[in-house]
């Protein structure tokens, strides 16, 4: 990958506004200490913009603190570490993850789901720079920036009390919005490139996406976002071998693309200027399959059986037609 498509150091793929906008808070949050709030939707790389706001200006180790994972009793010994002998099997002293980053940068992900109980001593961390292991009399210093990452409104958690309100806006000091795949779509060639070289990299076969592949990835709204896309070229890459003729597209694709292809349909056959065509109404509740195969077969007649003139009317390659004639047994 090329630096100008990665956003150097950072990693961000993309050369959209929405991307360099996040290039440009990334620069300026690293310039600091000061607590960093991500939010965006889960998928949308909020680890990938901590980790790049730690390296444009290294500092000790970058901690992850998964806040949904940290349930039970030995919580706060997870995040704060013991002394011996504090409760029962703590036969040695032991680091928590906040000392850990010590120096560093401590993120805390999905900060929403952290218990109340826990939200407290987090503040103290925050506005004192100081935590207590569980069973130590004294008080420890650490010198460590802190990052938090939700997928959550905290403003409306914390209206609803489900979120203490002075560590919402003890973390509001620096946001960053991360922008939905689906909000920067020009990015999705670039991010496959990226993908393709990953699978490359980890063994797996390396296929060019075509002109229907690239459309079906552009067209669907992704809604786990650049995780999801990233999870789909390592499928489509780990099913694909040499001498295969099509790429087969995860069903959520498959399913939006065949949705999109019946739109456009419908959307021609109403525009009265398309004299060409005459294609007639069915009864609209019928299976996706069957309203799939009685619109081929309607636009195999409405162009007298040519079927490349029935692709280019359905919106859709010839390849995928023919696999569709074949599939509905039509021929």
């Amino acid at each position: 990958m090329s630096r100008s498509a990665t956003g150097g150091a950072h990693a961000l793929v993309g050369r959209s506004p929405q991307i360099e906008a996040v290039r440009r808070l990334i620069e300026k949050a690293s310039r600091n200490r000061l607590p960093v709030l991500l939010l965006g939707e889960s998928g949308s790389g909020k680890e990938v913009v901590a980790r790049a706001i730690h390296d444009a200006r290294p500092c000790g180790q970058l901690v992850p603190i998964d806040c949904g994972s940290l349930v039970g009793t030995l919580m706060e010994s997870e995040l704060f570490g013991h002394v011996r002998g504090s409760f029962s099997g703590a036969t040695a002293d032991k680091k928590g993850l906040v000392e850990l980053a010590d120096g560093g940068t401590a993120f805390f992900d999905e900060i929403g789901d952290l218990p109340l109980e826990m939200q407290v001593k987090l503040l103290r961390l925050i506005q004192e720079r100081e935590f207590r292991p569980v069973g130590a009399l004294q008080w420890r210093k650490v010198d460590l920036r802190i990052i938090a990452a939700t997928h959550r409104d905290l403003k409306t958690e914390a209206a609803a009390s489900r979120f203490r309100q002075d560590l919402f806006y003890r973390l509001e000091v620096f946001v960053i919005h991360l922008p939905p795949l689906r909000e920067r779509k020009q990015d999705i060639p670039l991010l496959v490139d990226c993908f393709l070289e990953q699978a490359r990299e980890s063994g797996l076969a390396v296929f060019c996406p075509g002109e229907e592949v690239m459309r079906a990835l552009l067209h669907y709204d992704w809604p786990g976002n650049v995780r999801e896309l990233k999870h789909a070229i390592e499928r489509m890459a780990a099913l694909y071998s040499e001498g295969a003729r099509e790429i087969e597209l995860p069903s959520a694709l498959r399913m939006s693309a065949e949705s999109k292809d019946l739109q456009r349909l419908s959307e021609a056959v109403d525009d009265r200027s398309a004299e060409e065509f005459r294609i007639p109404r069915r009864p609209p509740v019928i299976s996706l399959p069957e309203s799939e195969r009685r619109t081929i077969v309607d636009a195999l007649a409405a162009t007298s059986g040519e079927r490349g003139k029935a692709a280019r009317l359905l919106g859709i390659g010839r390849t995928t037609l023919y696999r569709k004639i074949k599939e509905y047994g039509l021929d």
